[in-house]
């Protein structure tokens, strides 16, 4: 997809999505033939004129003002990720020259690996940015948010391709033009062995190795959950030290 269309699928998709009444426009107009607000109510929410925001849903939008961006964000009630998205594909420009090809992480440091280590007490896992260990249903809308960050990265495109082609469901998703950061947030997970699980999550960015996110997933003290997990990493542990035993005697056996 060329940044022109992209530009416009995304600016159309929001403007869809809210009301008059959401936008405080009520009063404003009357029979409609659109879903969501019309060009020239964007227009005069952003504090632009007509003709301008409709260059700009067109694709003409690397001349804009930063303060024009913020006004468009603002009437389309774009959200702190979709905001961000849309500054990054105002910005871009095409490289001069073939781009140097962007290869996502596949491998950890040893250091990263004696860290995960040592957190007994809460699941926690690194993912790199083409989220190669998240499989999780708005993983579309986090997939959108790296393809604005890296537009020419091949490995991510080529993933986003072969999704929409094997998925019709991802392809759906892709369509709906949301954006998502994958930040904080709460899953509900069922473990076979310890039953349901309310869990907090934090996603770090590792700042020493670009691309890698840290996720840590925790339960609040005292509750079921909490318990639960306390439970699996003394299981955890258990079956650790009973596979290592049985190695040792299989070494023995087999010198």
């Amino acid at each position: 997809m060329d940044d022109r269309t992209e530009i416009q699928e995304f600016l159309t998709s929001r403007r869809a999505r809210i009301t008059p009444e959401q936008a405080g426009l009520s009063a404003y107009g009357g029979n409609r033939r659109v879903k969501g607000l019309r060009r020239e109510e964007v227009a005069m929410l952003a504090g632009v004129s007509v003709d301008y925001y409709i260059r700009l849903e067109r694709g003409k939008l690397s001349s804009a003002s930063d303060g024009v961006l913020d006004g468009v964000a603002r009437a389309l009630h774009l959200d702190d990720a979709e905001r961000e998205h849309l500054f990054e594909i105002a910005r871009r420009t095409p490289p001069t020259s073939a781009p140097r090809r962007r290869t996502a992480a596949r491998k950890i440091r040893p250091e990263l690996q004696h860290m995960l280590d040592a957190i007994t007490d809460a699941p926690a896992w690194i993912r790199n940015d083409r989220h190669d260990l998240l499989a999780a249903d708005d993983v579309a809308a986090m997939l959108r948010a790296e393809a604005g960050r890296h537009p020419y990265d091949k490995d991510l495109t080529d993933l986003i391709g072969e999704l929409s082609t094997r998925s019709q469901t991802f392809r759906q998703r892709w369509a709906d033009h949301n954006v998502r950061h994958h930040r904080t947030g709460t899953k509900n997970l069922h473990h076979p062995d310890v039953g349901d699980l309310h869990l907090h999550f934090e996603a770090m960015t590792l700042t020493s190795d670009p691309g890698l996110t840290l996720l840590i997933h925790t339960a609040t003290p005292n509750t079921p959950s909490h318990d639960a997990l306390r439970l699996l990493a003394t299981l955890t542990a258990t079956r650790d030290t009973t596979e290592q035993h049985r190695a040792n005697r299989h070494e023995d056996q087999h010198p």
